[in-house]
Protein backbone atom coordinates (compact mmCIF):
# COMPACT_ATOMS: atom_id res chain seq x y z
CA UNK A 1 0.00 0.00 0.00
CA UNK A 2 1.37 3.31 -0.90
CA UNK A 3 1.44 6.29 1.38
CA UNK A 4 -1.39 8.22 -0.59
CA UNK A 5 -3.88 5.05 0.12
CA UNK A 6 -2.54 5.01 3.62
CA UNK A 7 -3.73 8.49 4.22
CA UNK A 8 -6.69 7.71 2.81
CA UNK A 9 -7.41 5.01 4.59
CA UNK A 10 -6.81 7.21 7.68
CA UNK A 11 -8.67 10.09 6.82
CA UNK A 12 -11.69 7.51 5.77
CA UNK A 13 -11.06 5.68 9.45
CA UNK A 14 -12.36 9.40 11.03
CA UNK A 15 -16.01 9.42 9.83
CA UNK A 16 -16.14 6.00 9.92
CA UNK A 17 -15.88 5.72 13.35
CA UNK A 18 -17.66 8.85 14.22
CA UNK A 19 -20.69 6.95 12.46
CA UNK A 20 -20.53 4.09 15.03
CA UNK A 21 -20.57 6.15 17.69
CA UNK A 22 -23.53 7.87 16.40
CA UNK A 23 -25.00 3.99 15.93
CA UNK A 24 -24.15 3.25 19.50
CA UNK A 25 -25.65 6.27 20.72
CA UNK A 26 -29.20 6.08 18.45
CA UNK A 27 -29.97 2.76 20.04
CA UNK A 28 -30.32 4.20 23.40
CA UNK A 29 -32.64 6.51 22.32
CA UNK A 30 -35.65 4.50 22.58
CA UNK A 31 -34.95 4.22 26.41
CA UNK A 32 -33.60 7.12 27.01
CA UNK A 33 -36.68 9.33 25.01
CA UNK A 34 -39.97 8.14 27.06
CA UNK A 35 -38.00 8.74 30.64
CA UNK A 36 -37.15 12.19 29.67
CA UNK A 37 -40.96 12.55 27.85
CA UNK A 38 -42.22 12.14 31.47
CA UNK A 39 -39.50 12.75 34.25
CA UNK A 40 -39.14 16.46 32.88
CA UNK A 41 -42.77 17.42 32.69
CA UNK A 42 -43.02 16.26 36.31
CA UNK A 43 -40.33 18.22 37.81
CA UNK A 44 -41.39 21.13 35.92
CA UNK A 45 -44.87 20.91 37.46
CA UNK A 46 -44.74 19.44 40.72
CA UNK A 47 -41.17 19.19 42.14
CA UNK A 48 -39.73 22.72 41.08
CA UNK A 49 -40.81 24.63 44.14
CA UNK A 50 -44.54 24.38 43.71
CA UNK A 51 -44.58 22.48 47.51
CA UNK A 52 -48.02 21.09 46.25
CA UNK A 53 -49.56 19.22 50.29
CA UNK A 54 -48.31 15.44 49.86
CA UNK A 55 -51.14 13.81 48.41
CA UNK A 56 -51.19 16.20 44.74
CA UNK A 57 -47.39 15.82 44.65
CA UNK A 58 -47.68 11.91 45.33
CA UNK A 59 -50.32 11.40 43.37
CA UNK A 60 -49.21 13.34 40.09
CA UNK A 61 -45.59 11.75 40.17
CA UNK A 62 -47.60 8.75 40.30
CA UNK A 63 -49.81 9.08 37.33
CA UNK A 64 -46.56 10.54 35.28
CA UNK A 65 -44.38 7.59 36.53
CA UNK A 66 -48.05 5.35 35.20
CA UNK A 67 -47.38 6.99 31.57
CA UNK A 68 -43.53 6.08 32.05
CA UNK A 69 -44.38 2.39 32.07
CA UNK A 70 -47.56 2.12 30.37
CA UNK A 71 -46.31 4.00 27.40
CA UNK A 72 -43.75 1.82 25.77
CA UNK A 73 -45.44 -1.33 27.15
CA UNK A 74 -48.80 -0.50 25.15
CA UNK A 75 -46.76 0.41 22.20
CA UNK A 76 -44.69 -2.82 21.99
CA UNK A 77 -48.20 -4.86 22.16
CA UNK A 78 -49.41 -2.30 19.77
CA UNK A 79 -47.15 -1.93 16.97
CA UNK A 80 -44.94 -5.38 17.58
CA UNK A 81 -45.91 -8.60 16.42
CA UNK A 82 -49.14 -8.44 18.58
CA UNK A 83 -51.05 -5.87 16.52
CA UNK A 84 -53.38 -5.00 19.19
CA UNK A 85 -54.69 -2.17 18.10
CA UNK A 86 -56.75 -1.10 21.26
CA UNK A 87 -53.02 -1.05 22.97
CA UNK A 88 -51.78 1.00 19.63
CA UNK A 89 -53.85 3.60 20.92
CA UNK A 90 -53.38 4.04 24.30
CA UNK A 91 -49.50 3.95 23.20
CA UNK A 92 -49.93 6.42 21.07
CA UNK A 93 -52.15 8.98 22.52
CA UNK A 94 -49.65 8.97 25.67
CA UNK A 95 -47.00 9.43 23.23
CA UNK A 96 -48.75 12.89 21.81
CA UNK A 97 -49.60 13.52 25.26
CA UNK A 98 -46.12 13.38 26.91
CA UNK A 99 -44.41 15.27 24.12
CA UNK A 100 -46.73 18.02 24.42
CA UNK A 101 -46.50 18.17 28.19
CA UNK A 102 -42.88 17.94 27.38
CA UNK A 103 -42.25 20.39 24.65
CA UNK A 104 -44.39 23.04 26.94
CA UNK A 105 -43.09 22.36 30.07
CA UNK A 106 -39.73 23.39 28.55
CA UNK A 107 -40.27 25.79 26.24
CA UNK A 108 -43.25 27.61 27.46
CA UNK A 109 -42.80 26.70 31.52
CA UNK A 110 -39.07 28.07 31.64
CA UNK A 111 -40.32 31.36 29.99
CA UNK A 112 -43.02 31.87 32.14
CA UNK A 113 -41.20 31.78 35.06
CA UNK A 114 -38.90 33.96 33.96
CA UNK A 115 -40.93 36.51 33.11
CA UNK A 116 -42.66 36.34 36.23
CA UNK A 117 -39.36 36.22 37.81
CA UNK A 118 -38.08 39.87 36.21
CA UNK A 119 -41.26 41.64 36.84
CA UNK A 120 -41.61 40.30 40.23
CA UNK A 121 -44.92 38.67 40.12
CA UNK A 122 -45.38 36.79 43.26
CA UNK A 123 -42.83 34.85 45.61
CA UNK A 124 -41.16 31.10 44.23
CA UNK A 125 -43.87 29.33 45.49
CA UNK A 126 -46.89 30.95 43.62
CA UNK A 127 -44.64 31.26 40.46
CA UNK A 128 -43.91 27.97 40.33
CA UNK A 129 -47.76 26.95 40.72
CA UNK A 130 -48.67 29.56 38.01
CA UNK A 131 -46.44 28.00 35.64
CA UNK A 132 -48.04 24.71 36.34
CA UNK A 133 -51.61 26.03 35.81
CA UNK A 134 -50.44 27.65 32.55
CA UNK A 135 -48.60 24.43 31.12
CA UNK A 136 -51.63 22.22 31.93
CA UNK A 137 -54.19 24.66 30.77
CA UNK A 138 -51.98 25.22 27.03
CA UNK A 139 -51.21 21.97 26.89
CA UNK A 140 -54.95 21.04 27.43
CA UNK A 141 -55.97 23.49 24.78
CA UNK A 142 -53.48 22.23 22.03
CA UNK A 143 -54.25 18.32 22.55
CA UNK A 144 -58.06 19.01 22.33
CA UNK A 145 -57.41 20.97 18.98
CA UNK A 146 -54.77 18.90 17.86
CA UNK A 147 -57.11 16.04 17.97
CA UNK A 148 -59.78 17.74 15.96
CA UNK A 149 -57.38 18.97 13.41
CA UNK A 150 -55.88 15.54 13.13
CA UNK A 151 -59.55 14.02 12.79
CA UNK A 152 -61.10 16.40 10.44
CA UNK A 153 -60.95 16.52 6.52
CA UNK A 154 -58.08 17.97 5.72
CA UNK A 155 -58.78 21.50 4.07
CA UNK A 156 -57.72 21.52 -0.12
CA UNK A 157 -54.40 23.82 -0.97
CA UNK A 158 -54.39 24.67 -4.43
CA UNK A 159 -51.28 26.13 -6.11
CA UNK A 160 -50.71 26.68 -9.90
CA UNK A 161 -46.98 25.20 -10.50
CA UNK A 162 -45.41 26.16 -13.66
CA UNK A 163 -43.16 23.71 -15.81
CA UNK A 164 -41.01 25.45 -18.53
CA UNK A 165 -41.16 22.53 -20.29
CA UNK A 166 -44.81 22.16 -20.19
CA UNK A 167 -46.64 22.19 -23.79
CA UNK A 168 -49.64 24.37 -24.00
CA UNK A 169 -51.89 21.20 -24.35
CA UNK A 170 -51.10 20.11 -20.58
CA UNK A 171 -51.81 23.51 -19.27
CA UNK A 172 -54.56 23.80 -16.52
CA UNK A 173 -54.03 20.18 -16.09
CA UNK A 174 -55.77 19.43 -12.35
CA UNK A 175 -53.22 17.06 -10.41
CA UNK A 176 -54.56 16.13 -6.52
CA UNK A 177 -52.27 14.88 -4.23
CA UNK A 178 -53.54 12.81 -1.31
CA UNK A 179 -50.64 11.01 0.63
CA UNK A 180 -49.74 9.56 4.23
CA UNK A 181 -53.70 8.27 4.53
CA UNK A 182 -52.06 5.73 7.47
CA UNK A 183 -55.24 4.13 7.99
CA UNK A 184 -54.87 1.98 11.86
CA UNK A 185 -55.82 1.57 15.06
CA UNK A 186 -58.46 4.41 14.99
CA UNK A 187 -61.25 3.03 12.72
CA UNK A 188 -61.39 6.01 10.07
CA UNK A 189 -63.57 4.51 7.34
CA UNK A 190 -66.11 7.08 7.27
CA UNK A 191 -63.44 9.87 7.41
CA UNK A 192 -61.81 7.98 4.67
CA UNK A 193 -65.64 8.29 2.76
CA UNK A 194 -65.44 11.98 3.79
CA UNK A 195 -62.10 12.13 1.82
CA UNK A 196 -62.81 10.64 -1.33
CA UNK A 197 -65.34 12.61 -1.69
CA UNK A 198 -63.90 16.01 -0.97
CA UNK A 199 -61.48 14.62 -3.97
CA UNK A 200 -63.97 13.74 -6.68
CA UNK A 201 -65.45 17.27 -6.64
CA UNK A 202 -61.86 18.68 -7.66
CA UNK A 203 -62.34 17.36 -11.09
CA UNK A 204 -58.73 15.97 -11.12
CA UNK A 205 -57.47 14.63 -14.88
CA UNK A 206 -54.99 12.66 -12.12
CA UNK A 207 -54.59 11.94 -8.84
CA UNK A 208 -52.34 10.64 -7.13
CA UNK A 209 -51.31 8.65 -3.65
CA UNK A 210 -47.70 9.13 -2.52
CA UNK A 211 -47.71 5.97 -0.10
CA UNK A 212 -48.44 5.46 3.42
CA UNK A 213 -51.63 4.12 2.62
CA UNK A 214 -51.75 2.67 6.17
CA UNK A 215 -50.18 1.45 8.97
CA UNK A 216 -50.85 -2.85 9.34
CA UNK A 217 -51.92 -5.19 6.02
CA UNK A 218 -54.07 -4.63 3.89
CA UNK A 219 -56.04 -7.80 4.97
CA UNK A 220 -56.16 -5.77 8.11
CA UNK A 221 -57.15 -2.30 7.18
CA UNK A 222 -58.92 -3.19 3.66
CA UNK A 223 -62.38 -1.42 5.09
CA UNK A 224 -60.96 1.72 5.71
CA UNK A 225 -58.78 1.87 2.27
CA UNK A 226 -62.23 0.21 0.32
CA UNK A 227 -63.57 4.06 -0.59
CA UNK A 228 -60.09 4.61 -2.73
CA UNK A 229 -61.86 2.82 -4.92
CA UNK A 230 -65.11 5.52 -5.67
CA UNK A 231 -62.16 7.79 -6.60
CA UNK A 232 -62.40 9.45 -10.02
CA UNK A 233 -59.83 11.01 -12.50
CA UNK A 234 -60.17 12.06 -16.17
CA UNK A 235 -56.96 10.11 -17.17
CA UNK A 236 -55.23 8.25 -13.98
CA UNK A 237 -55.30 7.30 -10.33
CA UNK A 238 -51.22 6.22 -9.88
CA UNK A 239 -49.81 5.04 -6.51
CA UNK A 240 -46.32 4.15 -5.15
CA UNK A 241 -45.37 2.68 -1.84
CA UNK A 242 -44.61 4.45 0.96
CA UNK A 243 -42.31 3.38 4.09
CA UNK A 244 -44.81 2.20 6.15
CA UNK A 245 -46.40 -0.66 3.73
CA UNK A 246 -42.54 -2.24 4.02
CA UNK A 247 -43.75 -2.63 7.41
CA UNK A 248 -47.17 -4.21 6.48
CA UNK A 249 -46.95 -6.94 3.71
CA UNK A 250 -46.24 -4.40 0.79
CA UNK A 251 -47.09 -6.13 -2.37
CA UNK A 252 -50.59 -6.94 -0.65
CA UNK A 253 -51.13 -2.84 -0.61
CA UNK A 254 -49.87 -2.98 -4.49
CA UNK A 255 -52.40 -5.83 -5.14
CA UNK A 256 -55.26 -4.08 -3.55
CA UNK A 257 -54.31 -0.40 -5.07
CA UNK A 258 -54.58 -2.38 -8.03
CA UNK A 259 -57.93 -4.40 -6.84
CA UNK A 260 -59.41 -0.55 -6.53
CA UNK A 261 -58.89 0.24 -9.63
CA UNK A 262 -55.19 2.70 -9.00
CA UNK A 263 -51.97 2.32 -11.04
CA UNK A 264 -49.11 0.89 -9.00
CA UNK A 265 -46.30 2.92 -10.58
CA UNK A 266 -43.76 0.49 -9.59
CA UNK A 267 -40.87 2.01 -11.11
CA UNK A 268 -42.44 2.49 -14.45
CA UNK A 269 -44.17 5.38 -15.95
CA UNK A 270 -47.39 6.07 -18.03
CA UNK A 271 -48.15 9.02 -20.56
CA UNK A 272 -50.86 11.56 -19.65
CA UNK A 273 -52.13 12.85 -22.89
CA UNK A 274 -53.98 16.37 -23.15
CA UNK A 275 -54.53 18.68 -25.48
CA UNK A 276 -52.43 16.77 -28.15
CA UNK A 277 -49.55 17.26 -25.38
CA UNK A 278 -48.31 14.35 -23.43
CA UNK A 279 -46.63 14.01 -19.72
CA UNK A 280 -44.77 11.27 -18.51
CA UNK A 281 -46.15 10.29 -15.23
CA UNK A 282 -43.88 8.09 -13.34
CA UNK A 283 -43.23 6.26 -10.19
CA UNK A 284 -40.67 4.67 -8.00
CA UNK A 285 -40.91 2.17 -5.08
CA UNK A 286 -39.93 3.84 -1.36
CA UNK A 287 -36.58 4.09 -0.66
CA UNK A 288 -36.72 1.34 1.56
CA UNK A 289 -37.96 -0.90 -0.68
CA UNK A 290 -34.70 -2.86 -1.04
CA UNK A 291 -33.60 -3.15 2.52
CA UNK A 292 -37.26 -4.91 3.05
CA UNK A 293 -36.24 -7.95 1.26
CA UNK A 294 -39.09 -8.28 -0.70
CA UNK A 295 -38.13 -9.42 -4.13
CA UNK A 296 -38.28 -6.92 -7.23
CA UNK A 297 -38.85 -3.98 -4.84
CA UNK A 298 -36.08 -0.91 -4.93
CA UNK A 299 -36.53 3.21 -5.88
CA UNK A 300 -35.14 2.37 -9.48
CA UNK A 301 -35.55 5.79 -11.76
CA UNK A 302 -33.69 4.53 -14.59
CA UNK A 303 -36.17 1.70 -14.69
CA UNK A 304 -39.27 4.54 -14.37
CA UNK A 305 -38.27 6.71 -16.78
CA UNK A 306 -36.92 3.82 -19.32
CA UNK A 307 -38.22 3.96 -22.93
CA UNK A 308 -39.84 7.90 -22.15
CA UNK A 309 -39.04 10.26 -24.73
CA UNK A 310 -36.65 12.57 -22.46
CA UNK A 311 -38.20 15.74 -24.76
CA UNK A 312 -41.06 15.50 -22.66
CA UNK A 313 -41.65 16.36 -19.15
CA UNK A 314 -41.45 14.37 -15.95
CA UNK A 315 -44.20 14.03 -12.99
CA UNK A 316 -42.39 11.69 -10.31
CA UNK A 317 -43.99 10.12 -7.76
CA UNK A 318 -41.45 9.17 -5.10
CA UNK A 319 -42.96 9.13 -0.86
CA UNK A 320 -39.68 10.73 0.68
CA UNK A 321 -38.45 14.03 -0.53
CA UNK A 322 -34.96 12.77 0.20
CA UNK A 323 -35.58 10.80 -3.43
CA UNK A 324 -35.12 14.72 -5.06
CA UNK A 325 -31.60 14.43 -5.30
CA UNK A 326 -31.79 10.93 -7.89
CA UNK A 327 -34.52 13.26 -9.44
CA UNK A 328 -32.78 16.61 -10.25
CA UNK A 329 -29.90 14.26 -11.77
CA UNK A 330 -32.40 12.51 -13.75
CA UNK A 331 -34.04 15.91 -15.02
CA UNK A 332 -37.15 15.00 -13.64
CA UNK A 333 -39.10 18.41 -14.03
CA UNK A 334 -41.74 18.16 -10.58
CA UNK A 335 -41.72 15.18 -8.17
CA UNK A 336 -44.67 15.31 -5.83
CA UNK A 337 -43.74 13.52 -2.25
CA UNK A 338 -45.35 13.22 1.23
CA UNK A 339 -43.62 11.90 4.22
CA UNK A 340 -42.97 14.62 6.92
CA UNK A 341 -46.21 15.33 7.32
CA UNK A 342 -45.14 18.86 8.14
CA UNK A 343 -43.74 17.40 11.65
CA UNK A 344 -47.38 16.20 12.66
CA UNK A 345 -46.58 17.86 16.40
CA UNK A 346 -44.58 21.24 16.74
CA UNK A 347 -41.66 21.23 17.27
CA UNK A 348 -40.85 17.80 15.57
CA UNK A 349 -40.29 19.56 12.48
CA UNK A 350 -37.41 20.25 13.48
CA UNK A 351 -35.80 16.91 13.62
CA UNK A 352 -37.55 16.23 10.21
CA UNK A 353 -35.35 18.26 8.87
CA UNK A 354 -32.29 16.74 9.97
CA UNK A 355 -33.45 13.62 7.68
CA UNK A 356 -35.42 15.14 4.48
CA UNK A 357 -34.25 18.19 2.56
CA UNK A 358 -38.07 19.63 2.11
CA UNK A 359 -40.73 19.93 4.85
CA UNK A 360 -44.04 20.88 3.07
CA UNK A 361 -44.49 23.55 0.09
CA UNK A 362 -42.82 23.98 -3.14
CA UNK A 363 -39.13 24.16 -3.51
CA UNK A 364 -36.65 24.35 -5.95
CA UNK A 365 -33.51 21.65 -6.44
CA UNK A 366 -30.98 22.37 -9.21
CA UNK A 367 -31.83 23.56 -12.66
CA UNK A 368 -34.98 22.45 -13.34
CA UNK A 369 -36.45 20.30 -10.45
CA UNK A 370 -39.07 21.37 -8.54
CA UNK A 371 -40.48 19.33 -5.35
CA UNK A 372 -43.89 19.20 -4.02
CA UNK A 373 -43.73 17.55 -0.36
CA UNK A 374 -47.27 17.46 0.92
CA UNK A 375 -48.10 17.70 5.07
CA UNK A 376 -50.19 14.70 4.37
CA UNK A 377 -53.84 13.94 4.64
CA UNK A 378 -53.99 11.37 7.50
CA UNK A 379 -51.73 11.46 10.76
CA UNK A 380 -49.35 8.43 11.92
CA UNK A 381 -49.37 7.71 15.59
CA UNK A 382 -50.56 10.03 17.96
CA UNK A 383 -53.95 11.20 17.18
CA UNK A 384 -53.19 14.93 17.04
CA UNK A 385 -51.76 17.65 14.82
CA UNK A 386 -50.23 20.23 16.32
CA UNK A 387 -49.12 23.81 13.87
CA UNK A 388 -48.88 21.23 10.90
CA UNK A 389 -52.41 21.13 9.11
CA UNK A 390 -53.47 17.78 7.02
CA UNK A 391 -53.81 18.93 3.46
CA UNK A 392 -55.88 17.50 0.19
CA UNK A 393 -53.38 19.22 -2.40
CA UNK A 394 -54.62 20.47 -5.74
CA UNK A 395 -51.66 21.75 -8.39
CA UNK A 396 -52.52 23.20 -11.64
CA UNK A 397 -49.93 22.67 -13.77
CA UNK A 398 -48.95 25.56 -16.13
CA UNK A 399 -46.97 25.79 -18.99
CA UNK A 400 -45.10 29.21 -20.55
CA UNK A 401 -46.47 28.18 -23.62
CA UNK A 402 -50.70 28.72 -23.28
CA UNK A 403 -53.67 30.00 -21.61
CA UNK A 404 -53.94 30.21 -18.25
CA UNK A 405 -57.28 29.45 -17.40
CA UNK A 406 -57.91 26.22 -15.99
Amino acid sequence: MTDTDEARSADGAAPAAQQSRLSRLMRFIPLIAPILLWAVPCWVLLHAGQHWPLPVALGGTVLFALGLVTMPLAMVRGHGRRQQDRAAIVGDSLLGTSWVLFTWSVLFGVLLRLALTVTGVGDGRSRARIVTWAVLGVAALLLAWGYAEARRVPRVRRLDVRLPRLRAGLDGTRVVLITDTHYGPLDRARWSERVCAKVNTLEADLVCHTGDIADGTARRRRAQAAPLGTVRATRARVYVTGNHEYYSEAQGWVDLMEELGWEPLRNRHLLLERGGDTLVVAGVDDVTAESSGLAGHRAHLAGALNGADPDLPVLLLAHQPKFVDRAAAGGVDLQLSGHTHGGQIWPFHHLVRIDQPALAGLSRHGARTLLYTSRGTGFWGPPFRVFAPSEITLLVLRSPHGPTSA
